[in-house]
């Protein structure tokens, strides 16, 4: 059941995260990106906390709650100017995925490390000529005797560096039909063929890109993640969480950059009044702020639909949400740079970077215009364009 008010245990997870956000800040997350490391001190504390995992199974080390928790935990880190961007690929993609399709062997050896921050999981499905139609991906998983050979390659994969495994999207051939049919791999980061290359981004992050080469890397049968004929369906089941959480990450972002330009608004005074107190200045903010709300409220319903076990209902949420969340991120960064004028672009304010990293959420994981094809002929019966 979808709710407009949030739970005494929601508002309570909500608190406790904006807590340890603040305690580490927009400053710590500057300073590592500065430095070329990974934001490993907020990771290790949020795992113990029980944070990363909240959306695992109990039985497993986790919270026992879903996406709808998770996505509180990363909006919230974001609110106070500190998002991990692996959130959204190690608990919410990959967790997920192997929470609900993979072996009790591969739950048992990889869940309690991705709930409590001791093991991570990064998930690669762009490869540098499919973009976003999955059905191109050239990335094949063939059989020697009872192992997989692996080859392909993927770009734009994030926390590579960080990960002790990738789980990768590739495509194996139906005997039946000869066709190739997309199927999820477990690919540890050490294994013999992986190899990894970081990608030159102007976007300053914490968190690396990586363009991968995937050279017949031999894997057990293990390796494969839930049924071989069910690839499809197991790997929406990762993509929905992504895109839920994706907008909790730009949400964060809008909700800090409002911050930043309200509390400007109030104490900057020009022509004996603080400009705030102009409507051409209060009242882009208050649409910015009514624009996060109200893709908040999508991501929210998203997630219920989601955790409920209602993917088809969800899959149309989550893309509106990742939708109304990247537009409302981009203005909501805009309009606080555009307040704090000159001063907007300072490293001393902090805005400045994030107009580059607002962009992101209209991009990936999937683009805007990608989400309004799927509405027209999903929702609306226009016929596809492509």
């Amino acid at each position: 059941m979808t709710t407009l008010v949030e739970s005494e245990e929601h508002k309570a997870l909500r608190s406790a995260v904006a807590a340890l956000g603040k305690r580490y800040g927009r400053d710590y997350l500057t300073r590592t990106v500065a430095e070329g490391k990974p934001p490993t001190e907020l990771w290790s504390e949020a795992g113990k906390l029980g944070y990363l995992g909240v959306n695992l199974p109990e039985e497993y080390g986790g919270g026992g709650g879903g996406i709808a928790e998770l996505s509180i935990v990363l909006e919230e880190l974001g609110a106070a100017g500190s998002p991990l961007l692996m959130l959204v690929v190690s608990p919410a993609i990959c967790g997920t995925v192997i929470s609900r399709f993979g072996t009790e062997d591969q739950k048992r050896q990889w869940l309690p490390g991705l709930a409590d921050g001791t093991r991570l999981m990064a998930f690669g499905i762009t490869e540098p000529d499919a973009g976003s139609n999955s059905h191109r991906i050239t990335t094949t998983a063939r059989r020697d005797g009872a192992d997989w050979l692996l080859t392909g390659r993927k770009v734009f994969i994030s926390g590579v560096d960080m990960a002790d495994a990738v789980l990768i999207v590739g495509r194996t051939e139906d005997a039946r039909t000869g066709r190739l049919k997309p199927c999820l791999f477990i690919v540890p980061t050490d294994a013999e063929g992986f190899r990894k290359h970081p990608i030159d981004m102007e976007l300053n992050a914490a968190e690396k890109q990586f363009e991968l080469v995937l050279d017949d890397v031999r894997l057990p049968a293990d390796a494969l993640v839930g049924d071989e004929d069910a690839g499809l369906l197991q790997l929406f089941a990762g993509l929905n969480p992504e895109r839920v959480m994706t907008a909790a990450f730009a949400i964060g972002m809008g909700r800090y950059a409002l911050a930043k330009a309200v509390e400007y608004a109030r104490d900057r005074t020009v022509w004996k009044a603080p400009i705030g107190a102009h409507q051409a200045i209060a009242h882009p903010l208050a649409q910015a702020h009514i624009d996060l709300e109200l893709a908040r409220l999508m991501m929210q319903k998203a997630a219920r639909l989601y955790d409920a076990g209602d993917d088809i209902g969800a899959g149309e949420a989550a893309n509106m949400a990742k939708y109304a969340a990247g537009e409302a991120c981009v203005r909501a960064v805009d309009q606080a740079v555009h307040t704090l004028g000159g001063n907007g672009l300072t490293r001393e304010f902090g805005l400045a970077s994030l107009i580059t990293a607002a962009r992101v959420s209209r991009i990936a994981p999937v683009s805007r215009e990608m989400i309004l094809n799927y509405v027209s002929h999903q929702t609306l019966g226009l016929p596809k364009s492509y």
